[in-house]
């Protein structure tokens, strides 16, 4: 499965963002979706992920609260809704599938990546 990542820009603080994850060449309904993120000069982290019906979700404790991941398998896009934007939420973000069951947050778990879209939170 391809993966390309949208919606990455330079916003305020306390400003809200979405990012769009759209897949080709296999339907996202067999995967676990995740985001993750990278802030410079920092290991990439786990963000959000969400299974594949879209009836479970999971947060970093860092975002529980303002993120929001969502799916629609019909249009085969996974979604990040970010509210409340803070300067350390500034990274590069990435969505990733993982053919696991049941949601997991390890990088490695994921073999499917996007290409990453920019979010920058100024203050």
């Amino acid at each position: 499965v391809q993966l390309q990542a949208y919606g990455g820009g330079l916003v305020q603080v306390g400003d809200s963002l979405k990012l769009d994850c759209a897949a080709s060449g296999r339907t996202l309904t067999n995967y676990i979706m995740g985001w993750f993120r990278q802030a410079p000069g920092k290991e990439r982290e786990f963000v959000a992920a969400i299974n594949r019906g879209g009836t479970v979700r999971y947060y970093a404790d860092s975002v529980k609260g303002r993120f929001t991941i969502s799916r629609d398998n019909a249009k085969n896009t996974v979604f990040l809704q970010m509210n409340s934007l803070k300067s350390e939420d500034t990274a590069v973000y990435y969505c990733a599938a993982a053919g696991t069951t049941s949601i997991t947050t390890a990088i490695a778990m994921y073999p499917y990546w996007g290409q990453g879209t920019l979010v920058t939170v100024s203050s």
